[in-house]
């Protein structure tokens, strides 16, 4: 009798479990690490319930679906045709596994020389980027992202996706290949800035891991 309980508690957890494919990458910092700009709670609450919601709901939208056995590239490359939940799900899997790397308690990091190249070819200056890319946050209604891109020319392009689109997805007017995503729901900022979205996205670059954004630029364009 005891076997045939453990058999069955296991295949409990192994039904459970089998799905699980998609979990969060741990912070690189504390949770404190951005104080003064962004604000402990505020990083605690949005990792932990926010974007751990996602990677959850993500794993049981696609269980027992072709899905469960696909990349999440190739997951956000057909959206179009998946249901709402895999969807939302997917993109805020990957919006906040990107979201977390953009962020960096070290002071004053610069963009690589191939990336500040490219800024000045596309936008003339790296401060030009920074207003149209915080502009493009804030005068998204509602949630959303603010993004920075590379196209399938190989330049770089600003855009910004309503909820938790991405320009990785199917679905989006503007394709490419995102390497600098800024969240703009309000459970990114509101304890701290409250309505002040725009105070939010002139803080950021504060924290702004510009070595990471350059990385992801130049493994972009190696695959052009």
């Amino acid at each position: 009798m005891k076997f045939y309980k453990i058999a069955a508690l296991s295949a409990v957890f192994a039904t459970q479990f089998a799905f699980a494919q998609y979990t969060q990458t741990p912070l690189a910092y504390a949770y404190n690490a951005l104080e003064g700009n962004i604000d402990a709670k505020t990083m605690e609450i949005h990792y932990t319930k926010h974007a751990a919601g996602y990677a959850t709901n993500l794993n049981k939208a696609i269980a027992g679906t072709p899905q469960e056995k696909e990349t999440l590239l190739k997951i956000l490359s057909e959206v179009s045709t998946l249901s709402p939940a895999v969807r939302n799900n997917a993109g805020g899997h990957f919006n906040h596994e990107l979201f977390w790397t953009m962020l960096t308690p070290e002071k004053n990091t610069k963009p690589s020389p191939k990336l500040l190249k490219a800024i000045t070819e596309s936008f003339g200056t790296v401060d030009a980027l920074k207003e149209k890319i915080s502009k493009a946050g804030a005068d998204r209604f509602g949630s959303g992202w603010a993004w920075l891109s590379v196209g399938k020319d190989g330049k770089l392009f600003v855009s910004s996706t309503p909820n938790q689109d991405n320009p990785l997805m199917d679905v989006v007017e503007e394709k490419g290949t995102p390497i600098l995503g800024i969240d703009v729901w309000e459970h990114a900022y509101y304890l701290k800035y409250q309505n002040k979205r725009a105070d939010y996205l002139t803080a950021i670059w504060n924290v702004l891991n510009w070595k990471e954004v350059s990385k992801r630029y130049e493994n972009a364009i190696s695959k052009k």
